[in-house]
């Protein structure tokens, strides 16, 4: 359970609701109906998709207006909390409850909400060897999930009342912490209401201080990732890992830097996975001393929102003596800024669609 209260004690710092007297204190609610459809991303849970999943999306929302730098940057998102209950009508899946810290991105006058938001779901009926051995999607009752909403969105139409509709986007996976772990993504149609809690309060957006151009010169990053995570052969057991990254970045401006570096991967999976193959299955030709280290390089983009940062790396394995998902992966997450130079992070290790574990790290920027 370590690295569920990692990730609730980071979302907790990323999505904080501050409540100084300064700041307007402008919350709106949400509450929307979905209905939607299990995506065959994966020909394996074809035997899962039997009806149509459902549920409801509840919100709370604080607005900002630019009373920190970063707000007006990004067009004044707001950010908060949500709860989804989805109930996927299959009795093998299950229902899922799931908790998220969000931001809302606004369009077109405001009139266009994005919510992106990132959470933890809890399934009710995961795998079982005996009892339920036909769910491969979920291997375990706490997942991680992803929560994407586009919305044409009005709030305060009467007496505080706004609606929305739109399209959602739900992904569960435990990124490969216990086998099985096919996963699902939901696609759905959703429609619901708003209401402004300050609906008759008017506050002004403030416009963004100019302070020129941010340059910085190359900096230097080391970190320090762990975790636990297993094969896709059930029942052969969660294994610690290490990888240690170091990279340059390079400041673009006030919000970016990219990035250039290599990782050195120990994951002790891959050693019972050699063990595994080598003995049973022999037509796979695996030698069981092949070395189960990995090195890889890779290329990134850093995007600097207050003191959280969103990264995205994509790496290619230039040691690769053991054959697993292919050469390319790529890593998304948060990293969290303490201060100047020390830092945390919560990433997604995968190759292309295809986790392979959840990474919390300490680092260094000099």
């Amino acid at each position: 359970m370590r690295y569920l209260l990692c990730l609730i004690l980071l979302l907790i710092s990323f999505f904080g609701i501050s409540q100084t007297n300064e700041v307007p204190k402008d919350f709106v609610f949400d509450a929307n109906l979905f209905n939607g459809s299990i995506l065959l991303h994966n020909p394996d849970i074809s035997h899962l998709i039997t009806d149509h999943p459902g549920g409801i999306i509840l919100g709370v929302s604080r607005k900002t207006y630019g009373h920190k730098e970063w707000e007006a940057d990004f067009g004044y998102p707001d950010t908060g909390y949500t709860f989804v209950y989805q109930n996927t009508n299959n009795p093998t899946l299950g229902k899922l409850y799931s908790v998220y810290g969000h931001y809302n991105f606004y369009l077109l006058k405001r009139n266009l909400q994005l919510r992106v938001a990132q959470g933890l779901a809890y399934n009710t009926n995961p795998y079982n060897k005996d009892e339920n051995f036909r769910n491969n999607a979920y291997g375990s009752h706490i997942l991680s999930s992803t929560l994407l909403m586009l919305n044409y969105h009005r709030e305060n139409l009467f007496a505080g009342l706004g609606m929305n509709a739109g399209l959602s986007l739900i992904h569960y996976s435990n990124a490969n912490f216990k086998a099985p772990n096919t996963s699902t993504n939901t696609f759905a149609l959703n429609v619901g209401l708003t209401y402004n809690l300050d609906k008759d309060a008017a506050y002004e957006y403030l416009a963004p201080e100019s302070k020129g151009k941010i340059t910085e010169p190359i900096c230097y990053n080391l970190v320090l990732r762990g975790g636990a995570n297993e094969s896709d052969v059930i029942n052969m057991g969660r294994y610690g890992f290490a990888i240690v990254s170091a990279y340059a970045d390079k400041r673009l401006g006030k919000r970016s830097a990219i990035q250039l570096g290599t990782d050195i991967f120990f994951s002790n999976f891959l050693k019972e996975l050699i063990r595994y193959q080598s003995t049973s299955f022999p037509e796979l030709d695996v030698a069981p001393d092949t070395d189960y280290k990995r090195v890889g390089v890779f290329l990134g983009h850093e995007l600097f929102v207050n003191k959280l940062s969103v990264i995205a790396q994509l790496g290619y394995y230039v040691y690769y003596p053991f054959d697993f998902e292919g050469r390319v992966y790529n890593r998304i997450g948060l990293k969290r800024y303490f201060g100047n130079k020390v830092f945390g992070a919560v990433t997604l290790k995968s190759h292309g669609a295809k986790a392979e574990a959840i990474e919390f790290g300490i680092g260094v920027r000099l």
